[in-house]
């Protein structure tokens, strides 16, 4: 039973590993330049944030004035039961450039991303944590290469660069370290760090795959980048700094356990997603292709 079982482990992910070769992916460990800006979504996933949200709202419109950039900040709210939705529409009274999109009940981080992501009109599209674990001025190194003609951009913490500085607890970096292993083997995705909750979009792409994109979890990354493989859009992966940030909403354990759970469920649920009739707008071909 057990040789049984290490056949079929092995087998999926050969066949995981063949299926997203077509996913073009550049790992950029070097500094970018600065991006030519150009309207700019960000997306805040929030849920009983109320005691830092302030903060981070604070840093990104000082940001905003300070690079002079065109943006709207779209806090995605997931039900919370404090007093998140009253501090963004507090804050957005002297900003009118944020605004609350509100949900009736918790739903989960992927649902609140996939809202903010549909409502956003920017022409490129940013989601981040709350905490800004990953500082917002990161988003120069994400955005450089979306204007270089990329359709994702990905902030990773797990590439070397000696330009960067990570600071993460050893048992979170043990257990994304595993995680990354098993999405490499039963997504067969070559990247990586596929959970840093800091990732950009081409607008077009960026609504094309939260349409399809079903997860309301925390895997919704890797359902995301599994399904840019399917779409055939290019993904560049970008070291950036990075820092944790006390009271996680993420439960190392059981969250973990339904990650695991979730990519058992990635492949069979797109089994039959629609790719697209012509080859992608905007895509970017160079590359190590894997």
């Amino acid at each position: 039973m057990a040789i049984a079982l290490y056949k079929v482990w092995l087998s999926f992910g050969y066949h995981a590993r063949v299926y997203c070769k077509k996913l073009v992916i550049v790992h950029c460990n070097r500094s970018a330049g600065e991006p030519i800006m150009t309207k700019l979504s960000i997306i805040i996933p929030a849920y009983n944030e109320e005691t830092r949200l302030g903060s981070t709202l604070t840093t990104i419109a000082a940001y905003l004035v300070s690079e002079n950039v065109d943006a709207e900040v779209i806090v995605c709210d997931d039900g919370s039961k404090d007093g998140t939705v009253e501090l963004v529409r507090r804050f957005a009274v002297d900003h009118p450039h944020f605004r609350v999109s509100e949900a009736p009940r918790n739903q989960g981080k992927g649902a609140a991303v996939r809202r903010g992501i549909h409502e956003a009109t920017g022409d490129f599209l940013l989601f981040s944590d709350a905490d800004l674990s990953a500082p917002i001025g990161e988003a120069k190194r994400l955005l450089y290469w979306l204007e270089e003609g990329y359709d994702v951009a990905i902030g990773s913490r797990a590439m070397p660069d000696a330009s960067v500085t990570i600071e993460a607890k050893s048992k979170r970096k043990i257990i994304g370290r595993i995680f990354n292993f098993l999405v490499q083997r039963m997504i067969g995705l070559p990247l990586h760090d596929t959970q840093c909750g800091f990732k950009a979009f081409r607008r077009d792409v960026g609504k094309r795959l939260f349409d399809l994109q079903r997860l309301d979890g925390f895997s919704f990354d890797v359902e995301v980048l599994y399904l840019a493989a399917h779409q055939g859009f290019s993904v560049r992966e970008v070291a950036v700094n990075w820092a944790h940030v006390e009271a996680s909403r993420v439960n190392l354990i059981n969250d973990s356990l339904k990650m695991f759970r979730d990519l058992l469920r990635i492949r069979s649920m797109h089994r039959h997603t629609p790719k697209p009739v012509k080859e992608p707008a905007g895509r970017q071909t160079a590359g190590q292709v894997y």
